[in-house]
C-alpha cells in the first residue's frame, strides 16, 4: 500500500524555493531541505531522488509558477503600449527587485546550465515577447521583434538598476521601458 505524503509536493517546493534564492542551488542540501520542509532527508531522497532532480524540480515548479503569473498578467493588462509596461512590472514586484537581481542570478545560472529548466526559460521568453508585441503592433511579426526587445530593455533596466540604485526599482525600470516606447 503507497504511503500518503503528509505534505504536498507543490508546499514542498515553495519552501525550498526559500531556501536556494538564499543558499544558491549549490547550498542546497538533504539535510537544510528536511529542516526546512519537516520532512527526513530520506522521504526527500524518496521523492526526488538526488539533489540534482530536487533543484530541478524546485526550478520547474517556479517556472510553473512564473508562467500562471504571466498568463494573468497577459489576460488581465491592457492591449496597449502602457498595458505592456503594466504586463512586465507586475512580473517584477518592487518588493523582489533587490532579491532577483543579486541572489536570482545564482538561479539563472542553473536555468541556463540545464537543459530542460534553459527550455522552459526560452518558452516563457517566447510567451512574454508574444504577449508585449500585440501590445506594441497590429503586424504580428513586428510585434515579436518589438515584444523581444522590450523584454530585453527590461531585463537591462533591472540589472543597471542593481548596479547603480538611484531611484527604486519600481520607478528606474518603468521609466526606462516608458522611454524606450516614447523613441519607437
Amino acid at each position: 500500500m503507497a504511503r500518503h505524503k503528509s505534505i504536498p509536493d507543490e508546499q514542498v517546493l515553495d519552501r525550498l524555493f526559500d531556501v536556494i534564492v538564499e543558499t544558491g542551488p549549490d547550498g542546497l542540501t538533504f539535510a537544510k531541505g528536511a529542516a526546512t520542509t519537516g520532512l527526513s532527508p530520506a522521504s526527500l531522497v524518496q521523492r526526488y531522488g538526488n539533489r540534482e532532480r530536487l533543484v530541478e524540480a524546485i526550478l520547474l515548479h517556479a517556472w510553473d509558477k512564473l508562467d500562471a503569473e504571466t498568463a494573468v498578467a497577459d489576460a488581465e493588462e491592457a492591449v496597449t503600449p502602457q498595458g505592456a509596461v503594466d504586463l512586465l512590472m507586475r512580473l517584477m514586484p518592487p518588493e523582489s527587485a533587490e532579491r532577483d537581481a543579486t541572489d536570482g542570478l545564482l538561479l539563472l545560472r542553473e536555468d541556463i546550465r540545464n537543459p530542460k529548466l534553459r527550455a522552459r526559460g526560452a518558452a516563457w521568453g517566447h510567451a512574454v515577447a508574444e504577449a508585449l508585441g500585440r501590445r506594441l503592433s497590429d503586424d504580428g511579426e513586428k510585434g515579436r521583434r518589438l515584444g523581444w526587445q522590450m523584454a530585453a530593455v527590461w531585463q537591462g533596466a533591472h540589472i543597471w538598476w542593481a548596479f547603480t540604485r538611484t531611484e527604486p526599482a519600481e520607478r528606474a525600470i518603468r521609466r526606462m521601458l516608458v522611454e524606450w516606447l516614447e523613441r519607437l
